[in-house]
């Protein structure tokens, strides 16, 4: 209704360059051409003969007008250049390096992450994914599922370290310095952030030895924005060459319990030798 009604609404045409035809306008009187002259003749056929040539150039235009106004080919869309064929660079390298020492622990309560420290078969952990238990099942990269037991713990400092009866089946991470980071560094946080195993976040290092309460006592820690969500425990900060600086422990959360951009490592300068420790014992 509201269409036909703006239909009905348009009225007759109406504009600066709308002309409505007039009726009762006479039409030329004819002329009498009985009585003209040869001169006249000559000039009727002179004006045939330009308006024969007219007509074919207006012809000739008009043809080439219709090719003109052909409806032209779309044009493809500008694609970029295929890239040629390359081994990984940059933090993509950086995480298919590390990934195969990265592992899912699971335990009877719950679970977190983990990484291979050696080639005898032992993982680093925290002690809070663990829970006090004295076994867990550790899921590889590749999906394998290997048992673990439990063989030390500090929960002072949040760590724990099981151990494998197949070594061979792991590959150890490479272990780096955390003083030698700086604020702004890139870094890596990998785990299984909600059971999300294998998930590779990226941030950079956004504060040195930032005081938190890690496990029963008050730590300082690596602060980064690289997204860690409950699951990431246990896993690795790694630095753009692929060295493990940190342990995620703890976040920062909001009410939702998320992540909102602050989370906190155990520098690997004082996980590694707590891990040596235990593994001696």
């Amino acid at each position: 209704m509201v269409l036909e009604a703006a239909m009905r609404g348009l009225g007759s045409p109406r504009g600066p360059e709308f002309v409505t035809p007039a009726s009762g306008i006479p039409a030329t009187p004819p002329q009498d051409v009985s009585q003209d002259s040869p001169r006249k003749g000559r000039l009727l056929v002179a004006a045939a003969l330009v308006a024969a040539l007219t007509g074919a150039a207006a012809g000739v235009a008009g043809a080439r007008l219709s090719e003109g106004s052909q409806p032209a080919p779309v044009a493809a869309l500008p694609r970029v250049a295929p890239a040629p064929s390359a081994g990984l660079g940059g933090l993509s390298a950086t995480a298919a390096r590390v990934l195969p020492s990265v592992v899912s622990v699971e335990t009877g309560s719950g679970g977190g992450s983990g990484f291979v420290v050696d080639g005898s078969g032992h993982i680093l952990t925290n002690a809070h994914v663990i829970r006090g238990g004295d076994r867990a099942t550790v899921v590889l990269n590749d999906g394998r599922r290997i048992s673990a037991r439990v063989i030390g713990e500090d929960d002072d400092e949040d760590l724990a370290v099981l151990e494998v009866d197949y070594p061979r089946e792991l590959t150890p991470a490479t272990l780096g310095r955390s003083g030698d980071l700086a604020v702004g560094d890139q870094v890596l946080a990998i785990g299984s952030p909600l059971g999300l195993s294998g998930t590779v976040t990226a941030g950079i290092v956004s504060a040195l030895d930032r005081e938190v309460r890690l496990g029963s006592a008050r730590r300082t820690a690596v602060q980064t924005d690289a997204s860690i969500n409950p699951g990431n425990s246990g896993g690795p900060l790694v630095n753009a060459r692929g060295e493990v600086v940190g342990v995620n422990t703890a976040i920062a959360s909001g009410r939702g319990g998320g992540n909102i951009g602050i989370g906190f490592a155990i520098p690997i300068d004082r996980a590694a030798p707590i891990a040596e420790r235990i593994i001696r014992n």
